[in-house]
């Protein structure tokens, strides 16, 4: 049986490849998420998610790795995760009331030098809060470890006004796109469970 890597332990991540029914198994990348700011969103995630995938390879060089990365674009400036709930307060202001990108770059990386790379982007429009409703979205913690400062799976869908594209994108795996990659690399699925 082919082993297949998640390079991620997010747990939405995690929860959109448990919904496929394919056995895999989760690792964290363990790699420095920095890159030239001169770089796009859409370059800048299918780089970090190529990074996340080979560093996990690197340890496991008969699997097959699936790594991934999430950026957010607004009128040109790209958002990452907020470290602070004062830069997510800043990041869900710049937001609020108009429509932003996500982009998300997903790796698959096999055996004998198998690459295949995607980036999907997804466009959100959230609606305009009133600072008092923005302090209790903020309260939930809900932006921390999150490009943007929201979980669009979470109560932050209550922002959402328009999504234009997958939502899975936007929950962290573009799971149109990682469907189409395993299978243009041969992975068979509903297959039964032989344990």
């Amino acid at each position: 049986m082919r082993e297949l890597i998640l390079a991620s332990t997010s747990s939405a991540r995690r929860a959109l490849m448990d919904g496929l029914g394919l056995p895999y198994r989760a690792e964290a990348p363990g790699v420095e998420e920095d890159v030239s700011p001169t770089l796009s969103a859409r370059e800048a995630v299918r780089e970090l998610a190529t990074r996340k995938a080979r560093a996990v390879q690197a340890r496991h060089p008969g699997a097959w790795v699936l790594g991934a990365d999430q950026l957010v674009e607004v009128e040109g400036q790209v958002l990452s995760k907020p470290p602070t709930r004062e830069v997510a307060r800043q990041q869900l202001g710049r937001l609020l009331g108009r429509t932003h990108e996500i982009c998300t770059g997903v790796c698959l990386l096999g055996p004998d030098s198998h690459v295949a790379s995607e980036v999907e982007v997804s466009r959100l429009t959230f609606y305009p809060l009133e600072a008092e409703e923005l302090e209790r979205y903020l309260r939930l913690d809900e932006w921390q470890g999150c490009a943007g400062s929201y979980r669009i799976e979470g109560a932050g869908q209550a922002l959402l006004q328009r999504l234009e594209g997958d939502r899975t994108n936007v929950q962290g795996l573009p799971m149109l796109t990682v469907v189409r990659l395993l299978r243009e690399a041969g992975f068979r699925f509903f297959e039964p469970d032989d344990s």
